[in-house]
């Protein structure tokens, strides 16, 4: 009874308004307050610290910057034009772009609303004055955003690898498959599109044009190269290859591409600075709630209670996937994260299903609800850039959410999908 308290009182204040990070907060101390008395709020006290201050969450504030970084030091723009010059001359060329950029943003990046607002600046008045419908610029821009998260590095497998103690490095690689995957249906789709209503192509295939884009994206090529190099050769962990994105992508727009100046600088650190803060209160004030959940043994009761249903684990993997893709649908992806992996964590561990698995299932589940109303951060985004309406563009987008959804089934019930590449270099 007193968790159904805490969890209606939490969800009731997010309706009303009040911010996330402040509603987890609020309903966790009722919690531990109910339990404990006035003593609990001193152990509350600690997790508040202790949830904030892990090592691998120094990477989410140093990927966000050096995606801030991207925008202003003329990085995203250069690959904006050598992948026009690559693919640009299929039909439909643009939409392809869009995908094509966005796997190299992802790259860097790991946040998809840093993706889509780069990208989506540039990319969305292109596509509207080439005489795509506002909407489908909006959807396909949206969409190829979300696979920021999937293909590394991204902050949701960071969250996820630090609140449940999984390899973040794993996470990783267990990315590469579904992003790349998820990349190649989105441009089956695009071109579908494509041929169906007739998209203009963005002008002839070009060598002399395809090799000056190349000589001037080259250090922006290079980027994702040295990032994940390092990551997957061991050189580097993901919270130094983070610090190294910076440092590169600092070095790159000053010295080579020099389109980075003081006025540019302050305004990337601030944006990363408003970020990482949103997204660092709610991890500190979701540890009380981890705290309170751990009290009540929740989590265990939860996963008792399916186990009574069915041990199935596929079965199981489908109760979880309506639930989150539930959750995606009236939270943020941070948010998301922090409220379910203390829940079904116990559950997944009992049942045999691979954390590494798992963390792939839950980042496609997040990047659902990026796409799906009335959150749905990313689209918004998008279309506050095209200028369009949401639930109308969402109606637009729905092929493009039903490719996501298909990456999610084949994880789902098909491992093989998200932990080859682990097999085979982690054995």
């Amino acid at each position: 009874m007193t968790e159904a308290l805490v969890l209606f009182s939490m969800f009731a204040m997010i309706g009303i308004g009040v911010p996330i990070a402040l509603s987890i907060l609020a309903s966790a101390l009722i919690g531990v307050w109910l339990l404990n008395g006035s003593l609990g709020f001193l152990n509350a006290a600690l997790s508040l610290f202790d949830g904030a201050t892990k090592f691998p969450l120094i990477a989410i504030p140093l990927f966000v910057l050096a995606g801030a970084l991207m925008n202003t030091g003329g990085i995203s723009t250069r690959l904006i034009a050598f992948v026009s010059a690559l693919v640009g001359f299929v039909r439909g060329g643009l939409a392809m772009v869009n995908v094509g950029v966005s796997l190299f943003f992802a790259e860097i990046s790991g946040s998809a609303v840093a993706d889509v607002a780069a990208t989506g600046s540039v990319l969305i008045p292109a596509m509207k004055k080439k005489g795509y419908k506002p909407r489908f610029a909006a959807a396909i821009t949206s969409s190829t955003a979300s696979l920021a998260i999937i293909i590394p590095p991204s902050i949701p497998m960071i969250l996820y690898g630090a609140l449940s103690g999984t390899s973040i490095v794993q996470l990783f690689v267990a990315g590469i498959i579904p992003g790349l995957l998820g990349a190649f249906l989105l441009m089956c789709m695009c071109y579908y599109f494509a041929v169906r209503y007739d998209l203009p192509r963005e002008e002839g295939f070009d060598l002399c044009r395809l090799w000056h884009a190349t000589r001037e994206a080259l250090w922006a090529l290079i980027l994702p190269v040295v990032i994940l190099g390092s990551i997957f050769g061991g050189v580097v962990t993901a919270t130094e290859g983070a610090a190294l994105a910076v440092v590169t992508a600092l070095f790159i727009g000053l010295f080579i591409y020099r389109e980075l100046d003081l006025a540019k600088l302050y305004h990337a650190l601030v944006g990363g600075v408003v970020q990482t803060s949103i997204v660092m209160l709610l991890v500190a004030t979701s540890a009380v709630l981890g705290l309170y959940l751990t009290e009540t043994e929740m989590p265990q009761r939860l996963a008792a209670s399916i186990a009574d249903v069915t041990t199935n684990k596929f079965a199981v993997l489908m109760i979880i996937n309506v639930f989150l893709l539930f959750v995606g649908m009236v939270l943020h992806g941070a948010a998301a994260i922090i409220l379910t992996v203390p829940i079904f964590m116990p559950l997944v561990n009992q049942l045999g299903i691979d954390p590494i698995q798992f963390g792939i299932l839950l980042t496609l589940n997040i990047a659902l609800g990026q796409q799906t109303p009335p959150v749905a951060s990313v689209l918004v985004t998008a279309c506050s850039i095209a200028k369009t309406d949401v639930w109308g563009t969402t109606r637009t987008n729905l092929p493009f959410i039903g490719v996501l959804l298909l990456v999610l089934l084949l994880v789902t019930y098909v491992p093989a999908v998200s932990l080859t590449l682990v097999d085979f270099f982690y054995p």
